[in-house]
């Protein structure tokens, strides 16, 4: 897949029939490459609908770097995780780049999408994330009898106060981290690149970001396949190549949250993370 021949041999194909060139107009000459991508969670006509739903429910990522927006939509397309929907699985999010003076387009996971590569990993049962309250019966204990006790009450919950996700693989073994917002906080601020942008998800849906730092906590000691390492390092990127194999590309910048899985090595001939 060349990275110009697409930009340029669209855009000369448009300016010959007189029309102005759209970011609608790349996305649907690429349907040939975003069905090669896909897995086949996604049908290539869905995938398209999605995306091009997602330029006009938001114009900001019509005015981006139309080169790092289809990488974007690459990369959510070779994961077959859904961009910009209800389900939350992925976000194709505007990100100012002031050194260069322009918007491009960061790739982020969302929780739900992050569980869904879990399970496809097939070494996991159960992957949960929940939102603990303040006036909810909530236990934990670390240690060599560690102890996860959560009830939800049954009204008036208070504020939120805690999220804590939890994983149980089909051998048995189980593991679970609890964070305390204020924990979560910080941590964004620190690491997340888009948590101070209006169009950020930090600042549409919190308590689904917070479940998504959580999980990536607690996953990282579950015993998950290279292609889940693989597909969990594309979140946050932002990237200015296209390929046939997105998870080539260097990024050109990264939430440094994802450095959690950036220290672990994969048996090549067995696909299992070596250490976590």
């Amino acid at each position: 897949m060349a990275n110009e021949g697409i930009i340029k041999k669209t855009t000369g194909e448009i300016a010959a029939r007189g029309k102005p060139v759209t970011l609608n107009d790349y996305i649907k000459k690429m349907q040939g490459e975003i069905a090669k991508a896909l897995p086949s969670v996604i049908t290539p006509e869905r995938f398209t609908r999605m995306t091009l739903t997602a330029v006009n429910s938001n114009p900001e990522l019509a005015k981006c770097d139309k080169l790092s927006f289809l990488a974007a939509m690459m990369s959510a397309a070779q994961l077959g995780l859904e961009p910009n929907t209800p389900l939350g699985q992925a976000y194709i999010l505007p990100f100012k780049n002031n050194k260069k003076g322009i918007t491009e387009v960061q790739f982020q996971i969302g929780y739900k999408g992050l569980i869904d590569l879990a399970y496809r990993s097939g070494e996991v049962e159960l992957v949960q994330a929940q939102c603990v309250y303040e006036n909810d019966t909530f236990e934990c204990e670390y240690g060599i009898a560690p102890k996860l006790k959560h009830i939800p009450a049954d009204k008036n919950r208070g504020e939120l106060i805690k999220v804590y996700a939890m994983f149980r693989t089909k051998s048995g073994g189980y593991g679970f981290e609890v964070m305390s917002v204020e924990d979560i906080k910080q941590h964004a601020q620190k690491y997340s690149k888009a948590y101070g942008s209006q169009y950020s998800p930090w600042k549409t849906s919190f308590e689904e970001m917070a479940k998504k730092t959580v999980l990536k906590r607690v996953l990282k000691y579950a015993p998950l396949k290279s292609d889940f390492v693989r597909g969990i390092t594309q979140d946050g990127t932002i990237k200015n190549e296209l390929s046939d194999d997105m998870y080539s590309v260097p990024s050109e910048q990264a939430d440094i949250i994802d450095t959690d899985y950036a220290d672990m090595t994969v048996d090549e001939q067995t696909g299992e993370v070596l250490n976590a």
